[in-house]
């Protein structure tokens, strides 16, 4: 999630580069909802999820866990994605995985994604991002991709977290990534949406709610440090706001059985050169947690088929 010292910093820098030109509106179809779905269900072995959190160019290191699970034979039921989280989850689970995946990340230019506006509620409109998920996608609706996925936002004005199954992935994403400041809040359906990570930077509870028993969540998010530098007001503000970031996330990665944090707190949110690091950091966390997830999928398997063989029992 983006600091406030940082947003601050960095909507004044913003500010500086931003043109006066922008993208024409444009009419969406079919714009996302947050639908209700049915809990995926399988029979033989725990109903996988990944969670992946907030974490602006930090979220790089999400494409190198999901290249190792992948190498590893894991393979996810659902994905969950906020922010950052949400760009790579929806070209996952849109088929976009390996090595096109890692490629598909390389070629990625901060100018692909950024359309400056004047400022107006943000300096960027996020117009090129919803286009490029689209693209990727082939235009394909968030209940068409492979895996099944959910996109988390936030309600502008009533703080609500917001969970899209359904309709326009890239219009999802944008609002999904929409940094409060630095992009323009995206309306949906008469409602104003910014980033998810503003009230679930790392969203467990959306994939037990629809039907995950193995949850692998990845945290991307930046933690305060003892050492810090914390002689000026915005650097305050900044240790602050990250001790209110870690408490939301430690709420929420409880309930996870798995949690890999790949070692990216010294990447800042805008660093798109740091992404090849951040991808080898990925990959690291992963590696170092494969033994564990083995392990524990196997115990959750031959736990579900005990459940179902007693449940055949009469009188069990």
């Amino acid at each position: 999630m983006i600091t406030i010292a940082g947003r601050f910093v960095l909507y004044l820098f913003l500010i500086g580069i931003a043109g006066c030109a922008s993208l024409p509106t444009e009419t969406i179809s079919n714009p996302p909802i947050a639908a209700t779905r049915s809990p995926v269900s399988v029979d033989d072995r725990p109903v996988v999820a990944y969670v992946l959190g907030s974490g602006a160019a930090r979220g790089f290191a999400h494409v190198g866990v999901l290249k190792i699970l992948e190498e590893h034979g894991i393979r996810p039921d659902i994905i969950v994605g906020t922010s950052a989280g949400s760009l790579v989850g929806a070209l996952y689970a849109g088929g976009i995985r390996g090595e096109e995946l890692m490629q598909a990340a390389l070629e990625l230019e901060r100018s692909d994604v950024a359309d400056w506006a004047l400022p107006n509620r943000g300096v960027i409109r996020g117009m090129l991002l919803q286009r490029l998920v689209n693209e990727r996608l082939n235009n394909r609706a968030i209940e068409q991709l492979d895996i099944v996925f959910a996109c988390v936002a936030t309600a502008l004005r009533t703080g609500e977290r917001t969970v899209f199954t359904r309709g326009n992935t890239g219009m999802a994403v944008r609002a999904s990534s929409s940094f409060p400041g630095v992009f323009r809040p995206v309306t949906i359906n008469g409602q104003e949406y910014v980033d998810g990570g503003v009230v679930s930077p790392v969203p467990v509870a959306v994939a037990r709610e629809l039907g995950a028993e193995f949850v692998i969540a990845v945290d991307v998010s930046k933690l305060p440090k003892e050492d810090a530098n914390i002689d000026s007001t915005l650097q305050v503000l900044h240790q602050s706001f990250l001790i209110m970031s870690q408490a939301m996330v430690g709420a929420e990665i409880e309930d996870a059985d798995v949690v890999i944090r790949p070692d990216v707190s010294e990447i800042s949110l805008m660093a798109f050169d740091k992404r090849e690091h951040a991808m080898k950091e990925g990959e690291q966390a992963a590696q170092a947690s494969i033994p564990q997830i083995k392990q524990l999928l196997l115990q959750k398997a031959r736990d579900k088929r005990t459940r179902r063989w007693n449940a055949t029992i009469p009188g069990y």
